[in-house]
């Protein structure tokens, strides 16, 4: 099977929402501080981020979509100014282990890469659960560095 893998735009946003609340139903109890997604505030950031939001698409031999993975850019003095983080990746369960996540990687990196950037992170659930996700970004290249901690707002 060809995997192609396509940036989208913000005019693919229902596309993109639809895959990334399917994410936050997988996650089960990781994904529940979402509540309801406020669409017209993430459009509205969206649009102001456009520069800094970043969605990419794997397709199959059909143009059907099998994966997506969003990237923003943020900034740090400890990455040496501009890097990237994966906030949300999901592979059609048909599709897993069939090469797609590391496509949408594979493309992050290359896009991270053009952008200047010396890094991307991306923050894998801890729980037993999650193994196969950790091992799957170890796979790809990622280290382990610790747990991410969080305040709601």
């Amino acid at each position: 099977m060809k995997i192609r893998i396509e940036k989208l735009t913000i005019k693919h946003a229902p596309l993109v929402f639809e895959w990334v609340v399917d994410l936050l139903r997988e996650l089960g109890e990781e994904g529940e501080e979402l509540g309801s997604l406020k669409t017209r505030k993430v459009l509205r950031d969206w649009r102001d981020h456009h520069d800094h939001f970043h969605v990419f698409a794997a397709k199959d031999n059909r143009g059907r979509m099998i994966g997506i993975l969003t990237l923003a850019e943020s900034f740090a003095i400890y990455s040496n100014g501009s890097y990237g983080i994966i906030n949300e990746m999901l592979t059609s369960p048909d599709y897993r282990s069939a090469g797609v996540g590391a496509k949408l990687v594979e493309a992050a990196k290359q896009f991270g890469k053009k952008r200047g950037w010396a890094r991307i992170d991306v923050t894998a659930p801890e729980s037993r659960r999650w193994k196969r996700s950790r091992q799957f970004y170890e796979k790809q290249g990622f280290t382990f560095t610790g747990q991410k901690l969080r305040i709601l707002l």
